[in-house]
């Protein structure tokens, strides 16, 4: 018994030293180490054998049984080893070839401009305030001191959904609802957004635009503190060099008002204006609507198109270029300094 053991461990031995694939291991495996296995059945033998010589072959049926599952094992890692290796072989990436081209976008001019005036008056203490596009005309008009028969609510063609509600003509409700929301504390702020008038579209003209408007209220505030803001302001957008030019003017929320034109050099050397703004005093009644004591709070307020701004920025010579999501335009503005 001995020797068919030791005959059938060598050709086991064999077998698996010449198997090429991890099934021949398995088949292997299976013939010789599972339950009725050759190397496994020889335990049944043992019946056969005097007590005496059923330890000592018994031993050495589970040395036979230790050798070929070490020899399996070795095989089948190799054999596993190998696969791993080919399966890398066939599935490298090479890392010279070129990669996917991502299309990076830009920040649209408009919200440039947006973004780098909230910078400058948040540093100045200023907080942005937002408020709806679809506003009641009590906070866009009556509270802006335009009673429903005062004459210049021609000056603002709206759209409007229902008697009472319209498409906001300016950024003015914004400061009407934050001051309210302030309860008769100063108060600080711009309010950037979109606003809508009647309008036919051309190169100068929109039926919808952009919008920043400012508004400080506060004791002692004066139209020195009105002016020094404005040229700020302008000097940030348009160079250190240039300097504004306040025209008396006419609008319902501000009195005194003004007309800003900020300064530039003609090709003939001279300097001359051109207007960007409107600005003013804020009138008592708005201070008193807005929950303000006029004779104790004062303020100022002003109202910039942002396309305008972009306008001179940028050199644009149409404002509908803004609107039509042409990329040639607006990949002209990646990478542009605000």
């Amino acid at each position: 018994m001995t020797n068919e053991l030791l005959e059938l461990k060598k050709q086991a031995l064999l077998e698996i030293e010449s198997s090429n694939s991890l099934p021949e291991v398995e088949e292997i495996r299976v013939k010789y180490l599972s339950k009725k296995g050759s190397i496994s059945l020889m335990m049944g033998k043992l019946r056969d054998l005097s007590p005496e010589e059923r330890p000592k072959f018994g031993a050495e049926v589970n040395t036979a049984k230790e050798k070929i599952g070490n020899a399996l094992y070795v095989k089948k890692t190799e054999l596993e080893n190998i696969e791993l290796l080919q399966l890398l072989a066939n599935e490298k990436i090479d890392v010279t070839l070129p990669g996917y081209q991502f299309y990076q976008g830009s920040i649209h001019p408009l919200h440039q401009v947006i973004e780098d005036l909230e910078d400058l008056f948040i540093g100045m203490g200023y907080d942005v305030a937002e408020g709806p596009e679809l506003e009641n005309d009590h906070y866009n008009f009556e509270m802006m001191n335009l009673a429903k028969d005062h004459p210049a609510r021609g000056m603002q063609d709206s759209f409007y959904t229902d008697e009472n509600t319209l498409l906001r003509t300016h950024t003015s409700p914004v400061q009407a609802r934050t001051m309210l929301e302030k309860v008769g504390k100063p108060l600080r702020i711009i309010c950037p957004g979109k606003v809508y008038r009647r309008d036919d579209d051309d190169p100068t003209h929109s039926h919808q635009f952009t919008q920043i408007e400012g508004l400080v209220v506060d004791e002692n505030i004066t139209f020195a503190n009105l002016k020094d803001a404005l040229l700020k302001m302008v000097r940030h957008l348009f160079g250190e060099d240039r300097v504004i030019r306040l025209r008396p003017s006419y609008f319902p929320f501000t009195e005194p008002s003004v007309e800003v034109d900020v300064s530039y050099v003609k090709k003939d050397g001279t300097l001359g204006y051109i207007e960007i703004l409107g600005a003013g005093r804020v009138h008592p009644n708005v201070l008193a609507m807005g929950g303000y004591d006029p004779k104790k709070f004062q303020g100022f307020a002003f109202g910039i198109g942002v396309e305008r701004i972009a306008i001179l920025k940028y050199n644009i010579d149409d404002i509908r270029h803004f609107y039509t999501n042409d990329l040639r335009f607006l990949g002209q503005f990646k990478g542009v300094n605000r």
